[in-house]
């Protein structure tokens, strides 16, 4: 009789862990997949979860979780995403069907083109004054100094413009070698573009009168560029070409490479002007901007006349090839 009492005893010391992980591994050998009984924490946060979400978040110690644990990459963001996919095809028909201006449908076509055409008058063709000297400099070289002017000014609009340009140079002591005067419609033909057409005067040598047409603007890589063929009242055809482009070192100093091309379609033998190409002209200034609108500058200047232009320049007991040494002032408003 007294056996019962003690068997009853050493089953009240056997741990309760142990009797539960006995009765896992007979449900788990059995094949029997039923979750673990729970712990005494999970009881506690199932039954405040149950309760309405009374737990105290600010009391957990979220710097005590093992975040590392965490399977951040294998997370499927795509899955989580709630936007749709962006279609890959073009629009649907239905979304030109509409107006080009949505005003049009509550004021009108007729009055809203009319109010577009007056803000563009207002805008982009106000009329606007510049004058710009590029280049007015002293000129050193062998023999006598000499000066050279080249300005140009314009007034318009960003469409027609009406520009005036001069240039001219010689020795001092002496009359200009050349000087002209061009007046021109300039009518803009893209972005960077303007057709010039109008008339030239010469006002030394044979003081001939020319019809003007070229271009003028702004080639790919920055170069400025401005090409007109001349016909004069003699039935003489001539070229120019020159280019140049701003190489800025600093904000304030500036590069500038220059190239002058002239041609000429026959021989001007009482210009000193050959068939083909006539002179070309390269030279380096190095410019200092005060302000944008104020820059003096230094420089150098190679001129060479070419084929019969030289042979008419030596004839007249003249250098068909001179270095000028520069400095000048260029400014605008």
């Amino acid at each position: 009789m007294r056996a019962a009492p003690l068997l009853s005893l050493a089953l009240a010391l056997v741990p309760c862990t142990a009797i539960a992980q006995d009765h896992q591994h007979e449900a788990h050998s059995a094949g029997d997949m039923a979750p673990p009984a729970p712990t005494p924490a999970q009881s506690h946060a199932e039954t405040t979860a149950a309760d309405g979400g009374a737990m105290d978040h600010g009391a957990m110690d979220h710097s005590a979780m093992d975040h590392s644990a965490m399977n951040h990459p294998g997370m499927d963001h795509a899955a989580m995403a709630n936007d749709a996919p962006i279609p890959q095809g073009p629009p649907p028909p239905e979304a030109f069907s509409g107006p080009a201006f949505a005003a049009d449908a509550f004021v009108g076509p007729e009055k809203m083109a009319a109010s577009r055409a007056s803000v563009v008058r207002a805008v982009s063709g106000m009329p606007v004054f510049w004058f710009q000297a590029d280049r007015a400099e002293y000129r050193a070289r062998e023999g006598m100094d000499g000066y050279l002017w080249d300005v140009q000014a314009y007034y318009g609009g960003d469409i027609d413009k009406f520009w005036l340009k001069s240039e001219g140079e010689g020795n001092f002591g002496e009359k200009p070698e050349a000087a002209e005067v061009q007046g021109l419609w300039s009518h803009a033909i893209g972005p960077w573009w303007d057709l010039q057409a109008g008339v030239r005067q010469d006002f030394t040598g044979a003081q001939r009168t020319h019809a003007v047409i070229g271009v003028q603007g702004l080639a790919p890589y920055l170069f400025e560029v401005d090409a007109a063929a001349f016909l004069s009242t003699k039935g003489d055809l001539t070229a120019r070409v020159e280019a140049e482009l701003d190489q800025r070192i600093t904000q304030r100093l500036i590069l500038q490479p220059r190239v002058e091309l002239n041609f000429a379609a026959q021989d001007i033998p009482e210009l000193g002007i050959g068939a083909g190409l006539d002179s070309a002209e390269a030279g380096l200034r190095l410019r200092y901007e005060f302000t944008r609108e104020f820059a003096p500058y230094v420089g150098i200047e190679q001129e060479w006349k070419a084929g019969r232009s030289a042979d008419y320049a030596r004839a007249a007991g003249e250098d068909s090839s001179v270095t000028n040494y520069v400095v000048g002032l260029r400014f605008w408003f």
